[in-house]
């Protein structure tokens, strides 16, 4: 049986500030890693402006051969001269795939920081976060924001650096040869990076309209894809595959209509660098009115100006793809990026329990516009076992989250052992308590790693041990890879019981002081059930038990069961109590079937 073997990565740690804006999110991202940054920008710098020198070079090759007569001189010249272009550019290839690495480290560092700190701060994000989005969606966005800041960044030092040393040497050189060549050749690279600029911003806005209909495709097509068994069973594949189908024409339209926009920026940018052929007419008339001194000068503006000018038609393709990459993580920080609803206060302290008392007091709830819980009081004992009943939307789900806080409260508070959960860390809060859902949410992970999910160190005989407990060893060792076995997303390989007793078995395994069971045994069948019920009764000893059911006959051993009506405790007592009351549970449980509740 192979485990899966757990690493360790460094990450930045989180400090509750990290800018929505491309540039400052990219330089903040960038920031643990400057020396790598610095020496890129570095190399790049030099061996561009070496390249850019050519022109140079060149002239003064033309100029030494103009003044040599003798042939043999001739050849002995172009000799030397052949062996320094061969050291020259072996100097400028290396150069580049120097440059070329050394960007490569710095981007990917970058986006490595950039990944850790955005997914750390979606993490952070409430239940309500994540309840109100697509997870596809929320993927697609980190993408956007990481990875499209990772591609802005080598844009910006592949394409925007490179191109603007080749211009500034090129205008340097242009200045040696005539003052006025310079200012005839800025003109011109002035007019296109305005034109150029004025243009991606007319760009910006549909690049962003087609970064979030990108996400929102991915949210759909994930949601179709988690959901294709009822698809299927509801024969509405059709139907999925047409309202898919109309978001990628809806994308496809605005990403038509984007990309005409960049074939009209390319297009501008080309003919700007067409009138870059001004350069040479002017120099022309200064060499014939004596104001440039050889042919050999000639030669240079030519080689810079053709140069140049293959520059300036790259400008439109740079500030396109600047651009696009720019409105990607945009879009993705202003969704990620939003302040997040529930948070550690700076004095918070780690949970301590002793017994596990919990303590509602004046609590206040709204979901939406509708009041769960009003002035809502109730005192749980240290290993106190409580059963949760009532009707939907009694205000079962509300009690077990407002417990694990994924909600604030606005009004009142909750306590164990004395201690406010909203006044200490939200980690401590749920490494204390043990919750096995009605819903079992399984990794596409092995088995093995989904029961040490509840305690990562954990030895082999200590899962199984609880496997056993839970009535999940035996199904578990008739598997081809036994505890090796990967479970599909969300554990669609396994049944429904057998997801659900993985998932007991896990909660097992983290053994919190507090336990809560929301329907944990309505995947069972009751042979099962028996048998788990002894577990789950090993399993709260010594611990406080809060579990919800609809099958009423798991509560029966509870020391105390709740009946819920409109977020209001209406009844509080034994099963045995409550079966002869004459109320509400009583007609509950006179109207079982099957051991479930029916409405």
């Amino acid at each position: 049986m192979n485990k899966t073997k757990q690493t360790t990565a460094t990450k930045p740690e989180y400090t509750g500030s990290i800018p929505n804006t491309p540039f400052q999110f990219i330089w903040q991202t960038s920031r643990p890693h400057l020396v790598v940054g610095l020496f890129a920008v570095l190399v790049t710098v030099v061996i561009q402006a070496l390249g850019a020198s050519f022109s140079l070079l060149v002239g003064n090759f033309v100029e030494i051969m103009a003044t040599v007569q003798d042939l043999d001189e001739q050849l002995a010249v172009m000799y030397r001269w052949s062996f320094f272009f061969f050291g020259y550019s072996c100097l400028l290839y290396f150069g580049w795939r120097l440059a070329g690495l050394l960007v490569a480290s710095f981007v990917i560092k970058q986006n490595v920081t950039a990944y850790q700190l955005l997914i750390e701060y979606i993490t952070l994000h409430s239940h309500g976060y994540f309840s109100n989005r697509f997870a596809g969606s929320v993927s697609n966005k980190l993408a956007n924001a990481s990875d499209g800041s990772a591609r802005l960044l080598e844009g910006l030092l592949s394409g925007v650096l490179q191109q603007t040393v080749i211009i500034i040497t090129a205008g340097l050189i242009l200045f040696v040869v005539h003052p006025w060549l310079t200012a005839v050749f800025f003109f011109f690279v002035m007019l296109s990076v305005a034109i150029n600029y004025r243009l991606v911003r007319w760009r910006r806005k549909n690049v962003i309209i087609f970064s979030k209909l990108s996400s929102k495709l991915r949210g759909d097509t994930v949601d179709l894809f988690t959901n294709i068994q009822a698809t299927r069973q509801y024969t509405r594949t059709n139907d999925e595959v047409e309202n898919v189908s109309n978001r990628v024409d809806e994308r496809a339209k605005i990403d038509l209509w984007q990309w005409q926009q960049g074939e009209i920026i390319h297009t501008v940018s080309n003919v700007i660098a067409l009138l870059m052929t001004a350069t040479l007419l002017t120099a022309s008339y200064l060499i014939a009115q004596g104001g440039v001194a050889s042919v050999a000068s000639m030669v240079i503006v030519m080689i810079v100006t053709f140069r140049v000018s293959g520059s300036l038609a790259q400008i439109g393709d740079i500030m396109n793809r600047v651009i696009r990459f720019h409105g990607e993580v945009e879009e993705g920080l202003v969704d990620i990026l939003i302040d997040h609803e529930i948070r550690d206060k700076s004095d918070t302290t780690e949970l301590k329990v002793n017994g596990g008392q919990i303590n509602w007091k004046n609590v206040t709830f709204e979901f939406g516009n509708n009041t769960v819980f009003d002035n809502f009081d109730l005192e749980i004992k240290p290993g106190q076992r409580v059963g949760l009943v009532g009707p939907s939307g009694a205000g079962k789900t509300t009690f077990v989250s407002l417990l694990l806080r994924q909600h604030n409260i606005p009004n009142g508070a909750i306590e164990i052992d004395g201690q406010n959960i909203a006044q200490v860390t939200q980690d401590s809060l749920r490494a204390n308590i043990a919750v096995v859902p009605q819903e079992p949410l399984l990794f596409h992970r092995s088995i093995h790693d989904n029961i040490a999910y509840g305690n990562p160190d954990a030895t082999q005989e200590e899962i199984e041990e609880v496997a056993k407990k839970a009535q999940a060893h035996d199904f578990i060792m008739q598997l081809e890879e036994g505890y090796g076995t990967m479970v599909g997303e969300r554990g669609i390989k396994l049944s429904g019981g057998q997801k659900q007793r993985v998932a007991i078995a896990r909660a097992m395994l983290k053994n919190a002081p507090i336990l809560v069971l929301d329907e944990a045994t309505s995947a069972l069948d009751s042979e099962s059930e028996v048998e788990i019920q002894k577990a789950l009764h090993i399993l709260m000893e010594g611990k406080t038990v809060i579990a919800v059911a609809h099958r009423l006959s798991t509560l029966r051993e509870m020391d105390r069961i709740l009946v819920l009506d409109a977020g209001k405790i209406i009844e509080d007592g034994k099963h045995d109590e409550l079966a002869r009351s004459g109320g509400t549970y009583q007609k509950l449980w006179e109207h079982q079937a099957g051991g479930f509740l029916t409405e």
